[in-house]
């Protein structure tokens, strides 16, 4: 949680400004007891009625600018709790992006997803109410202790006793429900890993009749998730009774032993008065100490659980080398004399996944020319998605050297490596937007025409020109309301845009019929710049 806190450096106005308008606010809170008993000493005693409403005009002022400084308070807090959640999230995100996909494997999507909404929405909660709470609650704790001192030495040795009685309680039950929380997150990531599942799967779960089953196991581990939190609830619930016994205790104790004083004549009855509302508004503050420790040991806990991603280091370490046309085809004669370069070539490669109990690939050794097409063809799990996924370094390969255009992998810029890498993926995922946006991707600046020829190449111009409003029709959240195949048409038509120098078809004409995929197959063979293809298929053809 610690590492956290610097996405709080931009508020730092905000951070010291907020407790400080807070602790403002107190300072006035604590000296309303004293009007109070001025009110009840002076002006009821001696009956003297304008005494009264002129004391009642200072309770309202005191009332007004403790207002006014909780709502500056407020504005201040709420800005840099915003702030720093922002700042957590865009950094969350930002690494996120830059682990590896062996590192995304291990963690789980539905792990990461609950950490970028609910984790950090608690410890945005946690930040605001510590900025407004944290110095405000012991202040007047401890201001009321001393302000009792000022009223009568003896009858505030009852709040040196019942303080730290409080203390023990409040932090005990403290120390006991910060790992109970870390939990209770635990099992929200199962229940939302279980799911993301569901509505991913419907229509697997809807075609095998699992409905029933899959019923039950959410209701399982909804039910876990609500046990773990009512029994965390259970003991943060003891906080209010157990503080509200030991103050009133301690009221009784008061009312006790300053009627005893008052009877003497030691102490008036307005002071009896001043010390029961400090009694009182140490048992305030500490019940919304107690709310506020239960949320900052969630925000810890969340806290922690965020930090525990953005120390994970990616594996893969970037190159320095920017792979770019001069690169690959420095001769002055142009690209006649690169073309004996192999586009790709494996040397000796084999990978072993992480945790794996063996090898996916084993000592593969071949090279890829510039305007040769490969045909990858096994069985499944084989291994023919691993080895295409080596060449954009997806995964590193544990053996052996890959080498596009001569150089090896490992030391080129991964961005500039995939630059000159058009891969459609097995699984076709499209974006919200338009067909136009989401072929943009491949290429933010290609033009129409550019998108055009894509989208012929790719045998997607048939149906798109029966779209309405053409390229500017509008794709659902993955392409709810497109065909298996249409989908695999326009990643492929995204993949062409970008012109790339090697081109990987993982698999990706298996919703298309044998004619569409012949002569998918047949435009890409023409294609200008005659890039290295890689065909991942089930089809021998």
């Amino acid at each position: 949680m610690k590492s956290l806190l610097r996405y709080l450096k931009d508020y730092k106005k905000e951070s010291v400004l907020a407790p400080l308008f807070k602790m403002l606010e107190a300072s006035f809170e604590l000296l309303v007891p004293l009007v109070m008993a001025a009110v009840i000493d002076v002006g009821i005693a001696q009956e003297d009625r304008p005494y009264i409403v002129k004391m009642c005009f200072v309770l309202i002022a005191l009332g007004l600018i403790g207002l006014v400084c909780s709502i500056t308070a407020q504005y201040f807090s709420a800005k840099a709790a915003s702030g720093f959640g922002t700042g957590v999230r865009h950094a969350l995100f930002e690494h996120i992006q830059k682990l590896t996909f062996t590192e995304m494997d291990t963690i789980g999507s539905s792990t990461l997803i609950t950490r970028l909404t609910s984790d950090i929405n608690q410890t945005q909660s946690g930040v605001n109410l510590v900025l407004r709470l944290f110095l405000r609650s012991p202040f007047i704790v401890f201001g009321a202790m001393i302000m009792a001192f000022t009223v009568d030495v003896k009858a505030a040795v009852i709040f040196v006793v019942v303080i730290p009685v409080l203390s023990v309680i409040v932090f005990g039950i403290m120390l006991v429900t910060m790992p109970l929380y870390r939990k209770v997150q635990s099992c929200l990531d199962r229940v939302l890993l279980t799911t993301r599942e569901n509505l991913a799967g419907v229509r697997v779960i809807r075609a095998f009749n699992k409905e029933q089953e899959e019923r039950e196991k959410f209701e399982q581990e909804n039910q876990t998730l609500t046990d773990a939190q009512k029994f965390v609830g259970r003991i943060s619930g003891l906080m209010n009774p157990l503080t509200y016994i030991v103050v009133n205790g301690g009221i009784i104790a008061l009312i006790y032993a300053g009627a005893i004083r008052v009877n003497i004549g030691d102490l008036t009855q307005g002071e009896v008065v001043a010390l029961i509302n400090y009694m009182s508004q140490i048992l305030t503050e500490l019940v919304k100490l107690a709310n506020l420790i239960i949320t900052v040991t969630k925000a810890v806990a969340c806290g922690n659980r965020i930090g525990s991603v953005l120390n994970i280091q990616p594996d893969m370490e970037d190159g320095d080398q920017i792979l770019s046309v001069e690169n690959i085809y420095p001769a002055a004669d142009g690209r006649q004399s690169g073309q004996k370069i192999p586009a790709v070539e494996f040397d000796h490669v084999s990978l072993t996944y992480k945790g794996a109990g063996g090898e996916s690939l084993t000592d593969i050794s071949f090279r890829a020319m510039k305007g040769q097409t490969i045909g990858i063809i096994g069985g499944t799990g084989s291994g023919k998605s691993s080895l295409v996924n080596l060449i954009p370094r997806f995964y590193d390969a544990t053996q052996g050297k890959i080498r596009i255009f001569g150089k090896d992998i490992r030391e080129i810029q991964i961005e500039s490596l995939r630059e000159h890498i058009g891969i459609v993926p097995q699984k076709a995922v499209l974006f919200k937007g338009t067909i136009a946006e989401n072929l943009r991707w491949g290429n933010e600046n290609a033009s129409d025409d550019e998108l055009e020829e894509a989208l012929a190449i790719s045998q997607a111009k048939e149906f798109v020109d029966r779209k309405p409003d053409r390229t500017e029709f509008q794709i659902e959240q993955g392409g709810r309301n497109l065909s298996g195949g249409q989908k695999q048409r326009l990643t492929i038509a995204r993949a062409l845009v970008r012109k790339p120098e090697i081109l990987i078809l993982d698999d990706s004409a298996s919703a298309l019929d044998f004619a569409t995929d012949a002569a998918l197959r047949s435009a890409i063979r023409s294609m200008k710049g005659s890039p290295a293809v890689f065909i991942v298929s089930q089809r021998a053809s």
